[in-house]
């Protein structure tokens, strides 16, 4: 099984959108390294749902459902279908991301504006990790 960080704005296509709609077609990336990472996605792998712009946060894990098929808005370019799998028990934020040093190597860190990217089994544990301790006060 392969891990992945998938960005979305909230005001376009949000988690709850997501766990309303109980899948989607992830369509519409134009950017190369994000199309390969969509081909190399597997039916049951998981990936974060990472809000960008206003929340900056990963707030939930998706299944990849379906692999890559032509992207329904231009052949040139593909998309995979995904589910909600859970939601976090609290939004990870990309300053907590940063400020953790066994994050420091995370895609999510070195290639910030990648929309679709790998993560490693260890960075994605780690994230699960932080989200269910709670925030110090």
């Amino acid at each position: 099984m392969n891990y992945w960080l998938m960005k979305t704005e909230p005001s376009t296509f949000s988690w709850d959108d997501l766990v309303r709609d109980k899948k989607t077609g992830w369509d519409g990336v134009r950017n190369f390294q994000a199309r390969n990472n969509l081909k190399a996605m597997k039916k049951g792998d998981l990936a974060f749902i990472y809000h960008s712009m206003e929340d900056k946060a990963v707030v939930g894990i998706a299944k990849i459902t379906k692999e890559h098929y032509p992207d329904p808005k231009d052949n040139e370019w593909v998309a995979v279908e995904i589910a909600p799998e859970k939601k976090l028990k609290r939004p990870i934020t990309l300053g907590e991301v940063k400020a953790d040093k066994r994050l420091s190597e995370m895609v999510l860190v070195k290639s910030s504006r990648l929309s679709v990217q790998p993560v490693r089994v260890e960075e994605f544990d780690m994230i699960i990790a932080l989200s269910e301790k709670k925030i110090k006060e």
